[in-house]
């Protein structure tokens, strides 16, 4: 393999300083233009390649950004990583990605070892203990300390930073009043992620269509809950004892438990039971029959996140920076579970 050559080398073999190989290979205006191709070629002849880990201790930058994912079991955040990497590559950045669990003190973690000069910024979605314990703080330290974080999906109006996020209030209004377009009237509501704010934003969109329709909100068939075990308890419950021609789920496992149950108690889906799931995972498609489901463009969301830490880490002018929540819009993607509209 070919040794890489050093400025210092480089300087010494062509008899000039290192200070002006140094601005020769970036293209200072400083360096006459026949000394920066004579330099230029001359390092490329030599392999110069010029070390990355001494110029971010110069500037002070990393170009890496660090992303903390809640769970990875779950397909939204992937998708939504891909976006991330797409823009992060495009423009020059490298990433790192870790895995909360869903833990408080391993979301604390890995932000302090990770903020300790490894990385310019943060992408993030809150962690359901921290969302479940109501707390916020280690963020908000992060960021006064200089690194700046994007939060996307599940966010906090106690941290002041860029978030990305979809519009989870509208479009569940928007499912249900599709499952009632179509001639649903006793519609249940599944949820295991009460606990987190996309869940309680869901149930909320839910009930407003209900109210706006003026269909009465009927307790025996909402499930809202933070326990899988739980979920399959009451849920099991519910088709024993009420009649439904509607479920809207906020997640996938209770999308696939309302298909599941749904068939196992006789139902024909969708010819008197439609059901709507929340998020576009890939289970969605592979059902039988497939679900109907409120996509979330998790890629789109990715890269708009990205997009906005990129803007931050490189806006010339902090003072003048106002943080920005972006929304990205949720797309109803009719499949197998729902009956079509007359």
């Amino acid at each position: 393999m070919k040794e890489k050559a050093t400025l210092k080398q480089i300087a010494k073999e062509l008899g000039v300083s290192v200070s002006t190989v140094s601005k020769a290979l970036n293209d200072s205006p400083e360096i006459s233009e026949p000394t920066k191709i004579k330099i230029q070629e001359f390092a490329k002849l030599k392999n110069y390649k010029p070390n990355i880990t001494a110029l971010n201790l110069k500037n002070r930058k990393t170009k890496t950004i660090g992303v903390i994912i809640p769970n990875i079991l779950n397909s939204f955040f992937a998708k939504v990583f891909t976006g991330i990497e797409k823009v992060a590559d495009e423009k020059g950045y490298h990433v790192i990605t870790c895995i909360s669990n869903e833990s408080l003190e391993k979301e604390i973690h890995t932000l302090q070892m990770l903020s300790n000069g490894t990385i310019d910024g943060f992408i993030l979605s809150i962690s359901e203990e921290s969302q479940k314990e109501n707390y916020f703080q280690h963020f908000t330290e992060i960021i006064n300390d200089g690194t700046p974080i994007v939060m996307f999906d599940r966010i906090t109006d106690e941290v002041s930073c860029d978030k990305v996020i979809v519009d989870d209030f509208d479009s569940a209004m928007d499912a249900t009043q599709h499952l009632i377009n179509i001639g649903c009237k006793k519609i249940a509501l599944f949820s295991t992620i009460d606990n987190l704010s996309v869940g309680k934003l869901r149930a909320k969109g839910y009930m407003k269509a209900l109210q706006q329709n003026n269909i009465e909100i009927d307790k025996d068939l909402i499930i809202l809950t933070d326990s899988v075990e739980d979920f399959d308890t009451r849920v099991a419950a519910l088709f024993e004892k009420h009649e439904l021609d509607g479920v809207f789920a906020l997640d996938e496992p209770t999308s696939v438990a309302g298909i599941k149950l749904g068939l196992k108690h006789g139902y024909k889906i969708p010819e008197n039971l439609s059901i709507i799931g929340f998020a576009d995972g890939v289970w969605s498609k592979r059902l039988t029959p497939s679900l109907s489901t409120v996509s979330q463009h998790g890629p789109e969301i990715g890269e708009a996140a990205a997009k906005l830490l990129i803007d931050k880490l490189e806006s010339k002018d902090d003072e003048e920076y106002t943080f920005k929540t972006t929304v990205v819009k949720t797309e109803l993607r009719q499949r197998e579970s729902t009956r079509k509209l007359t």
